[in-house]
């Protein structure tokens, strides 16, 4: 009778832990944009850390595997339209394939679990800030190796709320690892309800520090005047963009839009202009330039740079006086962190990525970073999801003629319209706070808009409409220590932090096996 009776509670028990970590993922991607509910980023890490207490390793990362497939299959669901819609892929083929990425990607957060349960020790307050660190490298991980993808990484969901304060000091990296923190030990601190006395005290620190981010000093930049700005947005559909009819209505909606823009910068979207530059007759090239040819006023037009023999690169070029009239251009951006099957073929992909009918899919990396100066600010272009990387823009913040405003241009026509335009929006606000740098962003079909020094929406076009947003920026000067870290060392100093604990796990486990 006894034996009946418990093994039920057992299937339940085993059922209970795959549930809580679903529905962790889940509420860890209802986080982000566009709800921006940042506590459900920290309940659905609790959730997870409650999943995992007392597992063993091996079964710890399978939770942990769960978890992130949950989270990163349901955050990124719309890669399904890139590669179905546009990349001409099968449905079943498509969603296999978004499938995998998310699986390959939730592999870090397995090896994070698996790694938590194997060194968790007897101090409950210690375990909270091994699993900090366990998710703080598998973050790490996510973002650098294989060119990195740190889409919704965990800090993004805290662009507002009390440890959006730490964003100049740590970034969203240290963001994210603080948040892992207070989630393990509100978790460890329920199960240790029964003794209030011992909860408060798992709790106490990392409380603690989160109060902290709100009395540090956090004005680490000066204005250095405003700049007009005219961000278009085509709304041209993706499946008619590189069609050769589109291309005579493309430029002379360009034409238009660049003639009526009143900014001192005017900024078009990614590959607005499908064409590589040399292709572009001289008539063409003249009219585009007219409006600016008096040098009060620069135009970064997207367009591919380079030719057959040498590679295109997806490219920012500026039209103004200092440009010749054939269109050659003084200053040119060419992206430099590419996206792997989209822009960069990996070696033996070849023929997924023809498979895909991707235009222009094998690209060369930019090589330039120098600001752009436009009616006395520094303009550093950032194309597409290169503002992801704050580590690759750090430098463009710090010491003599650092730039004042960020500048976005992107193409999001690729994934149609939900959730990730917003996600996209949320990572510029991140960096805004990280770097108290403006962002400018002029996309395709959204999210078009402006970003202040605070990560403040000021100014926002609707999507999915062809029109300009007016607007003005204030631009800065001064280096955050975010900044001034990330320039020096890049993301060292907080691998090396989260792998001192790690250590500290190491060594404490094997003392405790010796004796």
């Amino acid at each position: 009778m006894n034996a009946l009776s418990v093994r039920p509670r057992g299937r339940a028990a085993a059922l209970a832990a795959p549930a809580l970590t679903v529905t962790g993922g889940l509420l860890h991607t209802a986080s982000f944009a566009p709800l921006d509910a940042w506590p459900l980023q920290i309940a659905g890490l609790a959730l997870l850390v409650v999943a995992l207490d007392g597992a063993s390793a091996k079964r710890a990362a399978g939770l942990g595997w769960l978890f992130g497939f949950a989270w990163l299959a349901s955050g990124m669901w719309w890669l399904y339209i890139s590669l179905h819609d546009f990349g001409g892929l099968i449905a079943p083929l498509a969603a296999a394939a978004v499938v995998l990425l998310a699986g390959l990607l939730a592999l870090y957060y397995a090896l994070a679990a698996a790694l938590w349960a194997h060194l968790r020790s007897d101090s409950a307050a210690f375990n909270a800030a091994l699993f900090a660190a366990c998710w703080l490298l598998a973050e790490l991980a996510r973002g650098v190796v294989f060119t990195g993808f740190p889409w919704i990484a965990g800090g993004y969901a805290h662009t507002q709320g009390p440890l959006a304060t730490w964003a100049p000091w740590i970034g969203v990296y240290g963001i994210g690892a603080l948040a892992a923190w207070l989630a393990a030990a509100a978790a460890l601190a329920w199960r240790e309800r029964v003794r209030p006395a011992r909860a408060a005290m798992l709790l106490a620190l990392p409380i603690a520090l989160t109060a902290a981010g709100l009395a540090l000093p956090n004005d680490f930049t000066r204005g250095t005047g405003t700049l007009s700005v005219t961000l278009l947005q085509s709304n041209l559909a993706q499946d008619l963009k590189f069609e050769a009819a589109q291309f005579e209505r493309v430029l002379r909606w360009h034409q238009a839009a660049l003639n009526s823009a009143r900014g001192s910068l005017v900024l078009t979207p990614e590959s607005s202009i499908p064409l590589p530059l040399p292709l572009l007759d001289g008539e063409a090239l003249a009219a585009l330039r007219s409006p600016f040819a008096r040098g009060e006023r620069v135009a970064l037009v997207g367009v591919f740079t380079g030719s057959d023999a040498v590679g295109y690169t997806n490219s920012l070029v500026a039209l103004s006086a200092a440009s010749d009239p054939s269109g050659n251009a003084f200053y040119a951006y060419g992206k430099r962190h590419l996206l792997p099957f989209g822009e960069l073929i990996p070696p033996g992909f070849g023929w997924f990525v023809r498979a895909l009918n991707i235009p222009v899919g094998d690209q060369q990396r930019g090589s330039s970073t120098a600001p752009l100066a436009v009616a006395g600010q520094r303009v550093r272009p950032l194309i597409c999801f290169e503002d992801l990387f704050g580590e690759d823009i750090a430098d463009s913040m710090v010491g003599e003629g650092a730039a004042t405003v960020l500048a976005n241009s992107t193409n999001l026509a690729w994934f149609g319209a939900a959730m990730v335009q917003d996600q996209h929006l949320q990572f510029s606000r991140m960096r805004a706070l990280e770097l108290q740098r403006p962002i400018v962003r002029a996309t395709n079909t959204g999210a078009t808009a402006v970003v202040d020094h605070r990560g403040r929406i000021t100014a926002r076009l609707a999507p999915l409409v062809r029109g300009a947003l007016e607007a003005s920026v204030e631009g800065r000067i001064g280096a955050t220590p975010y900044a001034r870290w990330l320039a020096a060392w890049g993301l060292a100093p907080l691998a090396l932090v989260a792998l001192a604990l790690i250590g500290a796990a190491l060594v404490a486990r094997r003392r405790g096996n010796a004796s």
